[in-house]
Order: structure tokens, then C-alpha cells, then sequence
């Protein structure tokens, strides 16, 4: 077998467990998750999920890592918008569609990992951009909005489904931090 057929399957076989981690997580709880699980849902061998993933948690950790990219992305697209409102109705829309899996990441067992991670990942974005505001020092900026964005996407997703709109809640984030960071003073 050739390295480049060996690195296609190690490709598939590391998508087929995120994407069956994700599956089961709309079934049960992280806790109720096994690796013999994970493994049996992916179609894969459980000997190849260790050569991909520690534990059960690396692979949570690993797709969390992923979510917050795609988090940043749509935030950095809000910064640069001029209608800042449909940034924020874009990215709670991308969140409204993987409620679920936003709801175990912010609030279940990884909810410090993950915002700990999305702070790192936020402030190594800041780090390449220009600073909004004069007042306020970038990396203060970075932490408030990240930490804000993340606690009300997290409040979000723990209420009932039909409690907040992705209209309403993409409204308060826009007031919340158009109001206090975006803005000039």
C-alpha cells in the first residue's frame, strides 16, 4: 500500500470519528459515550482510534478546536462588515444549526477547555489585526468580546429551543458589543 492511500485513509478514518462523535452527542451525554461506541459508529477499528486520539476528550477537544475556527471566521467577517447586524444573525444562525453539539461543547464537561481555547484562538486572530479603537487596548477588546460572544451563545443554547430567536439573540450581541467595543468613543 502506498503512504499516499495510507494518508487518505488516516484522513477518513479521523473525519468518520469526529463525525461520529458528533452523531452520538445527539444521542447521550460525552459521559455516556465509550470509544467502543465511537468506533463502532464510525465503521473503524478501536486500535485506529488511538492512533488519532488519546481519549474520548482529545477527539471532543479536537472538534472544538474546529468549531471555534469557524466561530472566529464569521466574527472576523462581522468586524469587517459594514452591517454588522447580519454578521451577528450569521453567526447565530451557524450556531442555531449545531445547537446541540454548541450546547455539550459551551456547557457540558469541556465548557472551561473550550472557552479557554476560544480565548487563545481569539486573541492569535487580534494579534494580526489592526485595533478597532484607540481607547480601548486591543487585547482587552479581544478578551471582553470573545468572552462575551461565548457566555451568551453559551446562556443561549441551555434555554428552551424556542425561548430566543437567532433574530433576537444576534440583537443582543449587536447592542451588547457594537455598544461597548466596537464603537469609537
Amino acid at each position: 500500500m502506498s503512504s499516499r492511500s495510507k494518508d487518505l485513509r488516516a484522513i477518513r478514518s479521523g473525519e468518520a470519528l469526529r463525525n461520529a462523535m458528533l452523531d452520538l452527542l445527539l444521542e447521550k451525554s460525552l459521559e455516556q459515550i465509550t470509544i467502543r461506541d465511537i468506533c463502532a459508529a464510525a465503521g473503524v477499528h478501536y486500535a485506529t482510534f488511538f492512533r488519532h486520539f488519546q481519549t474520548k476528550e482529545a477527539l471532543l477537544d479536537d472538534i472544538a478546536k474546529d468549531q471555534i475556527r469557524q466561530i472566529n471566521a464569521l466574527t472576523l467577517a462581522i468586524r469587517d462588515a459594514d452591517d454588522f447586524q447580519a454578521g451577528f444573525t450569521a453567526l447565530c444562525e451557524y450556531v442555531a444549526e449545531h445547537r446541540e453539539l454548541w450546547s455539550t461543547l459551551l456547557n457540558g464537561g469541556a465548557g472551561s477547555a473550550m472557552r479557554e481555547e476560544w480565548l487563545r484562538q481569539s486573541q492569535q486572530v487580534a494579534a494580526r489585526e489592526e485595533p478597532i479603537n484607540s481607547w480601548l487596548p486591543a487585547e482587552l477588546g479581544t478578551i471582553c468580546a470573545a468572552t462575551l460572544i461565548a457566555e451568551s451563545l453559551a446562556w443561549w443554547v441551555a434555554q428552551p429551543e424556542d425561548a430566543y430567536s437567532v433574530e433576537a439573540i444576534a440583537g443582543i450581541l449587536h447592542r451588547m458589543i457594537v455598544g461597548s467595543i466596537i464603537m469609537p468613543a
